[in-house]
């Protein structure tokens, strides 16, 4: 059975080095029409069967529930870029330029570090956990870490084979890497143009979620793609993902 046209893999014909996904082997859907104006930095949870993530000009940072289907929202005084797990309980999040601990049952925001006070319009682009627990924070200028004693976050995720996967800003796709050659392995087109990030995660962590933006999309953009601004699942890609890294502090 063949997919609908706009889910197709790609734009253009793929070169020879381009592992195509089989059309019958995906599934591609809209589980949450959260109209992020620019929705990233998803991750999931296993232990409530969730995917966090935020919606950075909204100042919102979300947790959708897969069994229930409902949504939460915590609002923060500034452009949110990225949320991360915490080892010790709760959640940490790049908040301006500050790194955050995010209670979710009072829904507060206490500051753990801040930087670049001096710069008013600066902000954090974007964070993730490493594999030591270091929640890792990028700005236009510089990169900053928040250890577990210390005071302080891509589009992109990796499967257990070592592949990046990334989502392209602009280009309406995900696409699989080797990370030796560069060269593209495989090529997920979506029914979106703004794609931002992606994260593995369900049960096993075979499935893909997907993040994506509104805002720039003209009104006849968006009568062409009305889901954009969504989370979407992805589903037969063949392959699984690593669980998310919290953050050790």
């Amino acid at each position: 059975m063949s997919l609908p046209r706009q889910y197709r893999t790609g734009r253009r014909p793929l070169a020879r080095t381009d592992l195509c996904l089989t059309m019958s082997s995906i599934k591609i859907e809209c589980v949450l029409r959260e109209n992020c104006r620019c929705g990233e930095s998803p991750v999931w949870e296993e232990v409530s069967n969730g995917l966090l993530f935020v919606d950075i000009p909204a100042r919102k940072v979300c947790r959708w529930d897969s069994l229930t289907k409902q949504v939460q929202r915590v609002t923060v005084d500034a452009p949110v870029s990225s949320v991360a797990l915490r080892q010790s309980g709760g959640y940490v999040a790049t908040v301006g330029t500050k790194f955050c601990a995010l209670n979710w049952e009072d829904k507060s925001a206490v500051v753990l570090a801040t930087v670049d006070k001096d710069k008013k319009n600066n902000r954090f682009s974007d964070g993730k956990v490493d594999p030591s627990g270091r929640y890792f924070a990028v700005n236009r200028r510089s990169v900053y870490k928040l250890e577990k004693e210390e005071q302080i976050p891509d589009g992109m995720c990796i499967d257990t084979e070592g592949k990046p996967w990334v989502a392209c800003y602009n280009g309406g796709r995900v696409i699989r890497l080797d990370p030796e050659t560069g060269k593209r392995l495989q090529t997920v087109k979506l029914p979106v143009d703004k794609t931002t990030s992606c994260c593995f995660g369900g049960k096993d962590y075979s499935e893909m979620y997907v993040t994506c933006a509104r805002d720039g999309i003209d009104p006849e953009g968006l009568l062409r793609q009305p889901e954009a601004g969504g989370i979407f699942k992805i589903t037969g890609l063949g392959v699984k993902g690593i669980p998310p890294y919290p953050y050790a502090g």
